[in-house]
């Protein structure tokens, strides 16, 4: 039997398959491509940006947290690589209790999977457990200009609440330990809110500077692969609430370190101490409601709460709502939180009370940043030109 006759016999008896560079069926058996597509030249899925963002396990995670951060990190998770952690390391730069600081942590692993963080897309773990964040915040120290440091905002604020003489060093230094946290893992992306950009822009700047001390060319003659050390992470600001305000002064940030629990929303407050809490915030005497009038900052809060709570557009919250009085919306607005926020409770307990199953998330969450982070500091060791080890 001649070969051309083989082959037109496979070509009507096998299976076909597709080539990539000319688009025609080849038979399996004759399988052999002579196009000039090579499988290194195939279409690639793209590598998805890395996000990293965390909470403080001081106080309790309150409205502001949640739609200023968590919220947004449930629709992020679905299109970003992203690890959430529990900036447990940050809560001891001022004074604190030790007891109350590992409850509380555990407390705020459980809201973020309560809140809808999915260990299935998104790493989970407590700072602490990843001794990288310490080791690169060193490291880091050696190449911050204490001038950097000095001109931190909250720094100044803090500090000046708390007394020059008995402010802590870690204070002065924990945005470097922020830069660590951002730098470790390589992040595109940070989500920030409107107060913590300096922060950020630190980060940035640090990591330029180590990049130009240590990188490129020095850090291959080092044996290293050259280049920059750090990729240069951007911000990333919801266009919405990422900076929602007290209950008790529409032009203070809410937050867990104000004297007032009033002033707050708390994840886990009841329903009769939410009710009772938006009967008695601060409102205005104009009439009707309406967002973005500077002289009107609580009811601007108040409507931007709502609008985010229901998911509703900007557009639709101010029609529906223009013509009510505060008595009217104050109903409207507590049955919204509590609707909002009664599933959350519920999933919060059920993880609660199995101690097992949240060890096993921040187990393996850790163990999986800690992939990441330990290759980025043998870069930076190597690039400072420590021994190897």
């Amino acid at each position: 039997m001649g070969r051309a006759l083989v082959s037109q016999i496979l070509s009507a008896t096998s299976p076909r398959l597709l080539c990539p560079a000319r688009g025609a069926f080849r038979p399996r058996l004759l399988f052999r491509c002579n196009c000039s597509v090579a499988a290194s030249e195939a279409p690639q899925i793209p590598k998805m940006k890395r996000i990293v963002s965390g909470v403080q396990p001081t106080g309790t995670v309150h409205l502001g947290n949640y739609l200023g951060a968590i919220k947004n990190w449930v629709s992020l998770q679905n299109s970003y690589e992203t690890l959430f952690f529990i900036v447990d390391l940050h809560a001891i730069t001022l004074p604190h209790d030790a007891q109350e600081l590992s409850k509380a942590t555990r407390s705020t692993a459980a809201i973020y999977l309560a809140c809808g963080i999915d260990t299935t897309k998104a790493s989970v773990f407590v700072q602490s457990h990843v001794r990288a964040h310490v080791e690169l915040m060193w490291l880091l120290s050696s190449a911050t200009p204490i001038g950097w440091l000095n001109k931190m905002i909250q720094f100044k604020e803090k500090s000046r609440k708390a007394g020059d003489e008995n402010v802590g060093v870690a204070l002065l230094t924990y945005p470097v330990l922020m830069a660590s946290d951002i730098l470790l893992y390589q992040s595109d992306l940070v989500p920030v809110g409107n107060d913590q950009q300096q922060h950020l822009e630190l980060t940035r700047e640090l990591a330029e500077r180590v990049n130009y001390l240590y990188g490129g060319r020095k850090w291959k003659k080092l044996g290293g692969r050259g280049g920059s050390i750090f990729k240069v992470p951007e911000a990333l600001i919801p266009p919405v609430g990422a900076r929602v305000m007290s209950l008790t002064d529409g032009l203070s940030k809410m937050s867990k370190s104000a004297p007032s629990d009033q002033s707050r929303i708390n994840i886990l407050d009841p329903k009769d101490l939410i009710v009772n809490k938006i009967k008695r915030c601060k409102t205005d005497s104009f009439p009707s409601l309406e967002f973005d009038n500077p002289e009107r900052p609580e009811c601007n809060n108040l409507l931007s709460i709502y609008q985010l709570i229901t998911e509703k557009t900007k557009e639709e919250v101010a029609q529906e709502c223009q013509d009510m009085n505060w008595g009217t919306f104050k109903g409207k607005l507590t049955d919204a939180l509590i609707d909002h926020l009664d599933p959350i409770q519920q999933r919060y307990q059920e993880i609660t009370s199995d101690a097992a199953y949240l060890d096993g998330i921040l187990s393996e969450g850790a163990r999986k940043a800690s992939e990441i982070a330990d290759a980025t500091v043998s870069n930076v060791y190597q690039a400072m030109g420590f021994l190897k080890r």
